[in-house]
C-alpha cells in the first residue's frame, strides 16, 4: 500500500553513509513534521511570512555531541536529536532511525515493500482502496478499488488515519512477510491473507490528448522518472505540444529534475544552490527539444525537485506555467550520521532559480492563475501556442 510521500531536499554526500558518491536529494515537506506540528505556518493567502522563510542551520557537530551525551546518560540519542533540531529553529530539519531512513532512501529509489494498494476515505469516513497496482499482492488476490478495509492483522482501521493503517501494511517491511486484511466488497466481507512483496512505484504517466498534445503526469522524481519524461517527449508526434503536469508533484530527486529539464533544453543552468555558503549549480545536458510548444501546470502541492524544474522552465522561457503558487520548499538538507544509527537531516542552504529568485518560503507565481479548471485553461494556452490541433 502507497500513501503520498512527503520528504527533503538534501545536499547528500553519499559518504556519510555508503560510498563517496555525492547525490542531491529534493523533495517535499515529512508526513512526520506535519503531525510534530513543525510544518511553516501559513496566511490566508498560502505564503509563507517572511520570518517564516528565513530557516535555521544547525551546528552538526554540537547535534552529535548532544545524541552521545544522551547515550551515555542511558538516554536515547534519536530523542536527544529531535528536541536539539526542534530548538534550533530549523523548520526542515528532521531525524529518522534506521528503518524510517531505509524506507525513505528505498521510495526514492521508486520501490517499496507492501501489498499494491493506495487508499483513502470514502465519505462515510472510512478507508477504502483508491488504486490496485498492476502484478502486486493485492491485484492477484482479486482486491480492487472501492473494497473497504475494516481491519489489518486484527487491528480495526476505523480510527486510524491512512497513513497509520499505511503503515500497518508495510509492517517491518520484509518481502514474503504475511499480513491479513479484513475486507468488505457491498454487503459481502472476507479476510485475505496477502505477501508483503517489493514493488515499484510508477511515477510518470503519459497520454495523448484528443487535440494532439500530449499530457506528462509527473507524480515525484524518484529514480527513473527524468528519463521517462525525456522519452515520452521524444516519442512525442512532431509538432504535438506537452502538456506537463506537475500538480501535487511532491519533489524527489534533483538529478532527475535535471535530467527532466534537459527534455526541454539545450543545456544551461537549472540552479544554483549554497552549502554553508559555498555556491554551487545544477545544469542541463544539451540536445532538448527547444521547439515544441509547453506547458507546465503547478499549484500548492508543488514541492521541491518539482519547483526546482518549474523555476528552470519558467526563467529561461521554456515553458508557459499555469496553475497556482508552488509550495514553497527550497532549502538544501544534509544528512548526518548519529551514534545509535539514527540519521538527521539538517538545513545547510538554499537554492534559487536560473533569475536568481529564492523559492523557499515564496514559492512560484504562474504566468496564468487559474483555479479548478486550470487543466482547461493550460490546454487552451497550448493550443495557442500551436500545440494542439
Amino acid at each position: 500500500m502507497s500513501a503520498g510521500s512527503d520528504r527533503h531536499f538534501c545536499l547528500r554526500p553519499r559518504g556519510v553513509l555508503r560510498g563517496a558518491v555525492l547525490t542531491l536529494v529534493f523533495t517535499g515537506v515529512l508526513a512526520t513534521a506535519a503531525a510534530t506540528g513543525s510544518l511553516p505556518r501559513q496566511d490566508a493567502a498560502g505564503a509563507e511570512s517572511a520570518d517564516a522563510a528565513r530557516t535555521s542551520t544547525v551546528d552538526r557537530a554540537a547535534l552529535n555531541r548532544a545524541a552521545a551525551a544522551a547515550m551515555a546518560d542511558g538516554k536515547s540519542g534519536k530523542q536527544a536529536a529531535e528536541e536539539f533540531v526542534s530548538r534550533s529553529g530549523d523548520r526542515w530539519g528532521a531525524v529518522y532511525d534506521k528503518k524510517e531512513y531505509a524506507d525513505f532512501e528505498q521510495a526514492l529509489d521508486g520501490t517499496y515493500t507492501g501489498v499494491g494498494l493506495s487508499a483513502g476515505r470514502d465519505a462515510e469516513g472510512r478507508v477504502k482502496v483508491t488504486r490496485v497496482q498492476a502484478g502486486g499482492p493485492a491485484e492477484r488476490a482479486g482486491l480492487r478499488p472501492g473494497d473497504r478495509l475494516v481491519s489489518v492483522d486484527g487491528r480495526p482501521v476505523g480510527g486510524l488515519s491512512v497513513s497509520e493503517a499505511v503503515s500497518l501494511l508495510r509492517g517491518d517491511g520484509v518481502p514474503g512477510s504475511a499480513v491479513a486484511l479484513r475486507v468488505e466488497r457491498g454487503r459481502s466481507a472476507w479476510t485475505e491473507t496477502l505477501r508483503r512483496a517489493r514493488l515499484a512505484t510508477d511515477p510518470v504517466t503519459v497520454r495523448r490528448l484528443d487535440d494532439g498534445a500530449v499530457l506528462i503526469k509527473v507524480a515525484a522524481f524518484t529514480k527513473g522518472a527524468g528519463a521517462r519524461v525525456r522519452d515520452a517527449v521524444r516519442d512525442a508526434p512532431t509538432g504535438a505540444g506537452v502538456l506537463l503536469d506537475l500538480r501535487g508533484n511532491s519533489g524527489g530527486l534533483v538529478a532527475e529534475a535535471a535530467v527532466a529539464a534537459s527534455a526541454f533544453l539545450d543545456g544551461g543552468l537549472v540552479a544554483t544552490y549554497d552549502v554553508e555558503g559555498e555556491e554551487r549549480a545544477v545544469y542541463a545536458d544539451g540536445g532538448g527539444d527547444t521547439g515544441r510548444p509547453l506547458v507546465a501546470l503547478i499549484d500548492g502541492g508543488t514541492m521541491s525537485a518539482a519547483e526546482l524544474l518549474t523555476g528552470a522552465l519558467q526563467d529561461r522561457g521554456r515553458a508557459v506555467t499555469v496553475g497556482s503558487r508552488t509550495f514553497g520548499k527550497g532549502s538544501v538538507q544534509m544528512p548526518s550520521a548519529l551514534p545509535d544509527g539514527s540519521v538527521a537531516e539538517l538545513t545547510v542552504g538554499h537554492y534559487r532559480t536560473p533569475a536568481g529568485h529564492a523559492v523557499d518560503g515564496r514559492g512560484i507565481t504562474p504566468d496564468l492563475t487559474a483555479g479548478e479548471k486550470a487543466e482547461e485553461r493550460a490546454r487552451t494556452v497550448l493550443s495557442g501556442l500551436g500545440g494542439g490541433s
